[in-house]
């Protein structure tokens, strides 16, 4: 037990006993004949049950762990009070009667006070917690639960906390343990619709909500207690023979409701954000679920963009709901109180105050009504822009390589420009609104004063009546005020509620599609009866009359056409389609590897072991299979070396391959391989294929469905199916498949001796059972070779972190590629003011103060007019000059209402003006950076900027302006008035506006520091969420959906630890900051009470009734002023990349080439060297070499050798740092980049394709009529298919083309590069996810349609450049060789060994 315990309970006892001696004693008296009244023994018997209460209760309080009790003190502070008047009475009976004529009971008074104060101070102190307290046992508890209870009303206890952000730690762990349960009745599948959403919203907040409610009617209660008190001091301040001891009463009184009215409103607003905290952190955890369990229809419906919106914007207009949802039925009441009292103040004139609000009525709800539609459209146009913007970040480097950014950038500004045309239409209805709102309480006070004095000459309007009136409508005008936010925040939350309940309502996978139940025999991995498939219900099936069944331990290829349902048939197995009839069953554990690898930004490590444990025999024997031991050499850190977001820094075929090594690893029942060998070359391919898939492999033990195009494994797996649009035409193994003489054989053998050429040594029929072998293998530890674009770029971007790390290798920073959210320290610095300022304007920044000097000094006028009106002489019951006095204020009050139109108008279109500035700088700075920048900076980090920062911008920011100078505006004017009211005032105003400016300060830069740390845990929800999005079909298949919840869960988790402070921060600023306008409405009326007979009744009321706005004023100042530090936080976000390095101009208008420029396409390289970054080893060194107009050149080498970085060099992707490259003979550094990449033509290696039409696709800049694209779709075979679709041209592209098959986008990416004509064409494997027959179809056509063009193949398979008019051989980034393929092989050199080893000899 502490000491502060023993001392309660002693103390306690003490009082006890008092209180029964009182008893005991008044009962001897009674006995010895002494005539007591009852309450002599009544009340020390009440008394003495309710100390054993009391007793009890502290005990019973600590066995709980509860360490300050506020029952308890509030029952010591009613208990002292009581005391403080039984010895007041004591005192006066002594004085008058002597001490001597009853010392028992005086003593005992005395006593019992002097104990019961004591208690009292000691309850102001916090005890220590019991050892059996679970608060204990925490490291890091809450300091909210160890702190007294006064210090958790006044939010004292954070004073200390300011700049930490741990302390929170307790309470989120409370928080979680509702958190869970809140997800899982949300997650209820009768949740979909908006009503039921709203239900189960409400059934798991409202006992805490109906709690703030109530503090909020408590509130309340104070604030209509303060007029009623005012009214008082006000008959005292008119009659002068009142006693000065009622005037400071009365000053005291409503210093002391003022601020209990001040505790109830802040624990109000501390437990509606508290809510909104836990609410974000409940359907955060929704919308996840939800994506897990999308169907690809759902998919289709929605993209990343969208979804972000949902969790930040729509998330966040629900949060604002919590706060001001009561203002929509409290408003209302608190107007019928004020009419109630001003009707008791001026009698029946009141009704027309009545009339004027219900006459105004009906243009707010049709303003209202008119904003929704607004609303609406602009987060429509908001979720298309968020949907474009995340496309072009995603796939940056396609639209840098074909140099479509200004194409892009238009297209995303014109959805922006659609954006803010019904922002500000909207923004104009809500300063209409606002303007309506305030004029309405000018006319209820106008109309009232009028008739009340008008239609009776008797009635006179005194100091009184006005002023109590004027603070009648004070409250009146916050109701005003709060009713249309409430209605706003109403509105803007019943649309992103619909927003939210329709995502949640997308079609979800339906578990029957697939199950694990098999039906014939424990023998068969996979049964599927007479299955039909489709991938959404506005297609034909994908999938018809599916028969199959697969025995354990069976390798199973799969083969067809591209578009025949390969991929299909796999997301059949996996449940991701929608069946419509059959029966499908799969037993066991699945592992899957996508045609398109699903890379984690994670570790490699991270990515293979994808949530199993650390196994390293079997982890070294996985990457060896996987061919991956000798890139791991190359990375900075092995395995522990970072992958970009969706693998942008690896190859397609080291994704591949690591995505084939995740699947190893699990060593799962079922492998689902979906072409894994496409992206690697021959000898990688063989490799794999030897030591994984195939009889001899890694699993050979496990069921594998292979879907291939390479047909020279075929004799070694054990069945074949082949399908045919859509069903399986023919089914066996090899040789049955050859005797058939079918369709098969003569595809075969058509194709064989083209796939012979890609080093597959194809055997005999007979030799099925043997495995792979290649034909030389004397380098086995030569490393293989992906030389894509991307992976040349980013092997030398792995050296260049390497390299820059190597002296602090221990660090564990290396192989860190992703750079986390930067966060600035301190307060936001002042030029990010003034390049918000600069991007309103000038000339808005002048007009907007003007406006609020004008509508301000209109209010004073008003106010002051109304004291000499209140003040005019009464003679013979009249007031003279009624009607004067009645049109200039009526006069008055229509200069500031336009005024207040005017003022509110132009600062939120001056932000809307200011939003378009800095977006359209955020987004040209993004799109003028390098790819470096791409490749280091988080697609999350860059879509926070798209999303949450402009939409402060946009709305926020403006919103808090507004308020900010409208409140600071009134609170100048307040000063005025009280100083000119009675001057001695400054000596209080002075330092409580001193010590007012000292708080701010203390809170602004924790605030604006908290906020920062919020936005930048924000950036990795987002981050997470896309990557879910694009790997949901991979995360389902191995079954890791709560593992990739609790990520989730952990991130929003740290995101709302830094939340939590923030609250907290806010509730301690505007509490201390009432309690100081407090202070000053307390001040203000003593210094009345002095000077009472210098000043007039009117000057006095109008003095403190501008004095009693203070509180409010200061409060509303402090939420604006401290909203607007934490939202400016997102100028400076945005405002973070434009100090950022940029690439060359895109166009040199001094220089700018003829449109025939190149005639030739002749390729200089002249000493030519690159490096990635300053101070690294070159990449390329000092390559000189000429390529002829209408060459054709091969480009070989082994990984690493610099092969690609010859295409990043010419498309100047990287800047030389030696020599130069020369077109027709114009050196490419003095081009503009556009100038020179549109100009050259790429197909790369990855297709992609952007949500939109296929024609956008195909021809993003609209510079080509249909003809010349229907010929390229000919050319490439796409015609009958595009004719087939429902809109041809017109048809929609899913996000990432996901509703058509990788073959199909490659060969659209090949139809782009025929429309395009450059003079020269770099192809990066091109027909890496086609079959053979199409591959060669493209070879062919490339030959013919680009005979005029200078072409450069980047060689992933030696096979494809053997017909190339000459081949470079680069090795270490310098030119090894350099001839035409004969007498490369007859040097026997490097490129005759390369051939060697890819089997073509």
């Amino acid at each position: 037990m502490s000491h502060l315990f023993k001392a309660k309970m002693v103390l306690g006892f003490i009082l006890m006993l008092l209180c029964f001696s009182n008893l005991f004693f008044t009962l001897w008296e009674i006995n010895q004949g002494t005539l007591r009244p009852p309450a002599f023994f009544i009340s020390p018997a009440v008394l003495g049950i309710t100390m054993m209460l009391a007793v009890f209760l502290t005990q019973l309080e600590r066995q709980k762990g509860v360490q300050s009790s506020g029952i308890l003190l509030i029952y010591w502070l009613l208990s002292f009070l009581s005391s403080i008047v039984t010895v007041n009475l004591k005192i006066q009976h002594a004085v008058k009667l002597g001490f001597l004529e009853d010392p028992f009971h005086h003593i005992t008074s005395y006593i019992y006070s002097t104990l019961v104060l004591v208690e009292l101070v000691i309850s102001f102190f916090t005890d220590q917690p019991p050892f059996f307290s679970k608060i204990v046992s925490d490291s890091n508890p809450c300091p909210e639960a160890s702190a007294s209870f006064v210090s958790r009303i006044t939010y004292w206890w954070f004073s200390g906390k300011a700049g930490s952000v741990k302390f929170e730690k307790d309470q989120q762990r409370e928080a979680d343990s509702t958190e869970a349960g809140e997800k899982q009745v949300l997650l209820q599948p009768e949740d979909c619709q908006s009503k039921s959403l709203l239900k189960a919203l409400w059934s798991m907040f409202r006992t805490y909500f109906l709690f703030g409610t109530l503090s909020l009617v408590i509130c309340d209660v104070f604030l209509f207690s303060v007029p009623k008190i005012f009214s008082l001091f006000l008959e005292f301040m008119k009659d002068q023979e009142s006693p000065s001891w009622k005037g400071y009463f009365y000053a005291g009184l409503m210093f002391f409701l003022a601020c209990l009215q001040t505790l109830f409103e802040q624990r109000y607003m501390y437990t509606c954000l508290v809510i909104g905290v836990r609410l974000k952190t409940a359907v955060t955890g929704l919308v996840y679920r939800k994506i897990l369990v999308m169907s690809n229809a759902a998919r289709k419906a929605t993209t990343v963009g969208e979804i972000v919106n949902l969790v930040s914007v729509d998330v966040q207009k629900l949060m604002d709901l919590i706060i001001y949802f009561n203002g929509i039925w409290l408003a209302p009441i608190r107007i019928i109180i004020c009419f109630v009292f001003l009707w008791q103040l001026l009698g029946p004139s009141a009704l027309t105050a009545v009339a004027v609000f219900f006459l105004l009525l009906p243009l707010n709800f049709a303003i209202t009504k008119k904003r929704s539609q607004f609303q609406e459209e602009q987060m429509q146009h908001k979720d298309d822009r968020a949907k474009l913007t995340n496309a072009i970040l995603s796939d940056m480097k396609v639209i840098k390589l074909y140099a479509w950014e200004k194409a892009f950038m238009e297209k995303v500004l014109g959805i922006r420009k659609q954006e803010l045309q019904a922002l500000k239409r909207s923004q104009l209805l809500f300063a209409v609104s606002l303007s309506s709102f305030y004029s309405s309480t000018f006319l209820i006070a106008l109309v009232m004063f009028a008739v009340y004095t008008l239609v009776d000459e008797t009635h006179v309007l005194d100091a009184q009546k006005a002023f109590v009136s004027l603070t009648l409508i004070n409250i009146l005008n916050t109701a005003h005020s709060f009713l249309p936010f409430s209605i706003n925040a109403l509105v803007q939350a019943k649309v992103s509620l619909n927003r939210l309940a329709a995502f949640l309502s997308l079609e979800e996978l339906d578990s029957d599609n697939m199950n694990t139940d098999l039906l014939d025999s424990f023998k068969k991995c996979i049964i599927i009866r007479n299955g039909t498939f489709h991938w959404s219900k506005e297609y034909f099936p994908c999938l018809k009359r599916i028969n199959l069944s697969v025995l354990e331990g069976s390798l199973l290829a799969v083969v067809g056409q591209v578009g025949a349902g390969k991929s299909s048939l796999l997301s059949a197995l996996l449940g991701e389609l929608q069946k419509l009839e059959g029966h499908v069953s799969v037993k066991g554990t699945v592992a899957y590897v996508p045609q398109q690898a699903w890379i984690q930004n994670a570790s490699v490590e991270d990515n293979i072991l994808f949530g199993k444990e650390m196994d390293d025999s079997w982890y070294n024997r996985v990457i060896r299979a996987c061919a991956l031991h000798p890139d791991l050499e190359t990375f900075p850190a092995g395995s522990k070396s970072e992958i970009g977001e969706k693998g942008i820094n690896i190859s397609g075929g080291q994704k591949q391959r690591m995505g084939l090594a995740r699947a190893v690893y699990q060593k799962a029942a079922l492998y689902l391989l979906d072409d894994p060998l496409s992206a690697v070359d021959a000898q990688v391919g063989q490799h794999i294929f030897e030591q994984v898939i195939g009889p001899n492999g890694l699993l050979k033990e496990k069921t594998r469905i292979l879907v291939t195009h390479t047909i020279s494994i075929l004799p070694h797996v054990d069945n074949i199916v082949v399908l045919v649009d859509g069903e399986i035409s023919e089914m066996g193994c090899y040789q049955e498949l050859l005797q058939k003489n079918g369709a098969f054989a003569n595809f075969l053998y058509s194709y064989s001796s083209a796939e012979e050429e890609e080093g597959y040594d194809l055997p005999a029929a007979g030799n099925a059972d043997n495995a792979v072998v290649p034909r030389n293998a004397t380098h086995p530890e030569e490393p293989f070779s992906d030389g894509s674009l991307k992976a040349s770029t980013e092997r030398s971007n792995y050296r260049a972190i390497r390299q820059d790390r190597a002296p602090t290798a221990a660090s564990k920073d290396v192989g860190r590629l992703i750079e986390g959210e930067k966060t600035q320290h301190g307060r936001v610095n002042t030029s990010i003011y003034l390049d918000y300022l600069r991007a309103v304007g000038s000339p808005i920044c002048l007009y907007i103060i003007l406006l609020f000097t004008c509508q301000q000094t209109a209010s004073f006028c008003r106010g002051y007019w109304l004291s000499k009106w209140a003040d005019d002489p009464v003679n013979n019951g009249t007031q003279k000059h009624t009607e004067l006095r009645v049109g200039v204020f009526g006069v008055l009050g229509v200069v500031q209402a336009i005024g207040k139109f005017g003022s509110t108008a132009a600062v939120l279109l001056g932000g809307a003006i200011a939003s378009r500035k800095l977006f359209r700088q955020l987004l040209e700075n993004i799109a003028r950076s390098p790819m470096m920048f791409f490749e280091q900076t988080s697609i999350g980090n860059l879509m926070n900027r798209f999303s949450k920062e402009m939409d402060a911008i946009d709305s926020i920011i403006p919103d808090k302006l507004k308020s900010l100078l409208g409140f600071l505006f009134n609170l100048l004017e307040i000063y005025i008035v009280i100083v000119l009211a009675t001057p001695i005032a400054v000596v209080a105003i002075v330092p409580l506006t001193v010590l007012y400016a000292v708080f701010q300060n203390f809170y602004v830069a924790t605030s604006c520091q908290l906020r920062r740390l919020e936005a930048a845990s924000r950036s990795p929800i987002y981050s997470h969420m896309s990557e879910t999005f694009q790997g949901s079909s991979v995360i389902r298949a191995y079954k890791a959906q709560q593992r990739f919840i609790s990520k989730n869960d952990f991130r929003v988790d740290e995101n709302q630890r830094m939340c939590f402070p923030g609250v907290v921060a806010d509730r301690w600023l505007a509490a201390n900051l009432e309690f100081l306008g407090n202070g000053i409405v307390l001040f203000a009326a003593l210094f009345a009470v002095i000077n009472k007979k210098q000043l007039s009744p009117g000057i006095a009321a109008f003095s403190i009734s501008y004095a009693l706005q203070i509180t409010g004023i200061l409060n509303w100042m402090v939420r604006s002023w401290t909203e607007i530090e934490n939202n400016v936080v997102s100028v400076e976000r945005v405002r973070e990349y434009s100090t950022t390095p940029k690439e060359a101009p895109w166009t040199q208008e001094a220089k700018s080439q003829s449109q025939a420029w190149p005639t030739e396409g002749r390729i200089e390289f002249r000493n030519y060297s690159l490096q990635y970054r300053p101070n690294l080893e070159l990449a390329l060194k000092n390559i000189t070499i000429t390529i002829r107009g209408q060459e054709k050149i091969g480009i070989a080498g082994r990984t690493g050798a610099g092969k690609s970085t010859l295409a990043v060099g010419l498309l100047r992707l990287v800047e030389a740092a030696e020599g130069e490259i020369s077109i027709d003979g114009i050196n490419i550094a003095h081009i503009g980049l556009h100038d020179l990449r549109t100009k050259i033509t790429i197909i790369p290696q990855d297709p992609i394709l952007f949500s939109g039409s296929l024609r956008m696709n195909l021809d993003p800049l609209n510079t080509y009529c249909d003809a010349d694209i229907w010929t390229a779709l000919e050319l490439t075979q796409l015609k009958n298919f595009v004719l087939d679709l429902p809109d041809q041209l017109n048809y929609e592209c899913s996000e990432q083309g996901e509703n058509l098959s990788v073959g199909q986008k490659q060969l659209l990416c090949l139809a782009r590069a025929l429309l395009r004509k450059a003079k020269i064409l770099v192809l990066d494997e091109a027909t890496a996810s086609v079959d053979v027959e199409m591959d060669l179809h493209i070879q062919s056509m490339i030959r013919t349609q680009f005979k005029e063009c200078t072409v450069l193949t980047i060689a992933h398979r030696v096979n494809t450049i053997l017909d190339c008019n000459r081949i470079l051989v680069l090795e270490n980034g310098q030119i090894a060789e350099f001839d035409t393929p004969e007498k490369l092989m007859a040097q026997k050199g490097l490129f005759y060994r390369l051939v060697e080893e890819s089997g073509l000899l």
